[in-house]
This record gives C-alpha cells, structure tokens and sequence, in this order.
C-alpha cells in the first residue's frame, strides 16, 4: 500500500457506490491511499474489482444494488462509523430506449434516487462523525441529452439534490458537493473515444485538448472530501478540461 501524503484521512471511513470501476474506482483507490478505510460497493463486486487489480488494502469490497432500500440500509447498519458518503453509482444510461416511460423511470431510479437512499441511511452517522457527502454529477447536468433524456434528467436532479441537503445538513455540520467530470477516459466512455468522429468532436471542444483520467477526478473528489473544504458545501466542481466554458 502507498504512503499517506496526508493526514486529513487517517481514522476515517468512507462508503463508495459504484466503487468498483471507473471513477468511483479512482476515488475509493485515493481514499485508501490516503489512509481512510474504504468500502467499495458495487454491483457484482468482487469479480469487476479483481480483474482489474489493486495494490491497496484499506479497501473492503461489497455487492451493493442501490434499487433495494432493505440492501442500503443494511450496509449501512453494518458500519460502526461513517465520515464520508460518495455516491458514484450513477452511470446507467439506456441511451435512445429512454424516451419509453419504463426506461426513463429505470435510470432515474438508479441515478438519482439511488443517491437519495444512500443519503437518507447514512445522514445520522453522517451527522455523528461531522462528515461530507460527495455526489457524482455530469456534463449532461446542464446541457441537454436528446438520445438520453432519463440519464440527462437525472443528473440534473443530482446537482439540485446535492445543493438542497447541502442548505438542510448544514445545521448538524454535514457538507454535501458534487463534482461534475467531463469527458473522462473509462469503460463508460469507450464507445465514443471508438468513434473517430465523436472522439474528435470532444478533443475540439475540450481546451485543455484531451479526454480526462479518472485519477484527475480523483484528486478533486478529495480536496472536498478533506478538511481542507471544511467551509465548502452545495458547491458543483467541473472537472471537465474546460469542456463547459466553450
């Protein structure tokens, strides 16, 4: 396991959803660097964890569907203490099949009320520990998706759920963020770097000229989820290579 570079995470406890791959991945792997005890929850877990590999052992694995509120809350009970919330499990999208009712309704349940059930079962060890809450947000949380207007909704629901308990939780000393990643490089995106002429439509727009790494995601996710942000909340961070601005 990597030496601490800080202190900020030592004796803590963080759940991460759809912390198995991807960005959620990056993050719970920083976290684990930096000392905190992470479990990593996921749909089928163990298997997406290990094909992959890692060197870090402050990381406990756990199947997770954030559909199932009896499942949520037993994780949950099952944490004796619980400083940092990331709700990364937020990546479903049913591309054009979410313009039929039923569709829509799937990812919204996955994306966005997902996040409210880890929410609500964690706020009172949120509240013990003084804690924070991360939020997985979008670019598609401000701009509009004609082929997924279910994943672009939802998404749009994060940035306003996180800044609505960000506004309540204060009041106990919880924060709640978001961070908002732009064109990352994972599994997720792979059909559009695929495609030739997707692919250079976001390197013309991204400033900084490329496709993100989930570690850059990463690093910010723990800026907010330190105490060096001890006086941030409801605020949505881009992390988009300046994808937004153009």
């Amino acid at each position: 396991m990597s030496q601490p570079t800080s202190h900020y995470f030592q004796g803590k406890r963080a759940l991460v959803t759809g912390g198995t791959s991807g960005i959620g991945r990056a993050i719970a792997e920083a976290l684990a660097m930096e000392g905190c005890q992470v479990i990593a929850a996921g749909l089928a877990a163990t298997t997406a964890f290990t094909q992959q590999g890692t060197t870090e052992k402050n990381i406990t694995l756990i199947e997770l569907d954030v559909t199932q509120p009896d499942s949520v809350h037993e994780v949950v009970h099952d944490q004796d203490r619980l400083d940092i919330l990331v709700n990364g499990a937020g990546t479903i999208i049913r591309d054009r099949m979410e313009h039929i009712p039923e569709f829509f309704e799937q990812v919204l349940d996955v994306n966005l009320n997902g996040t409210m059930r880890l929410c609500s079962a964690c706020q009172p060890k949120l509240i013990a520990a003084k804690g924070c809450v991360l939020n997985i947000a979008s670019l598609y949380s401000h701009f509009g998706a004609g082929h997924a207007p279910g994943y672009s909704a939802s998404k749009g629901g994060i940035v306003q759920l996180t800044k609505s308990l960000a506004v309540d939780w204060a009041k106990n000393g919880v924060r709640v963020n978001a961070v908002l990643p732009g064109w990352i490089e994972t599994p997720f995106t792979e059909v559009v770097r695929r495609d030739s002429n997707r692919n250079m439509a976001v390197l013309n727009r991204t400033p900084l000229g490329r496709w993100g790494q989930p570690e850059e995601v990463a690093q910010a996710a723990l800026f907010l989820c330190s105490d060096r942000a001890s006086f941030i909340t409801g605020t949505i961070l881009n992390v988009d290579g300046g994808y937004s601005v153009m």
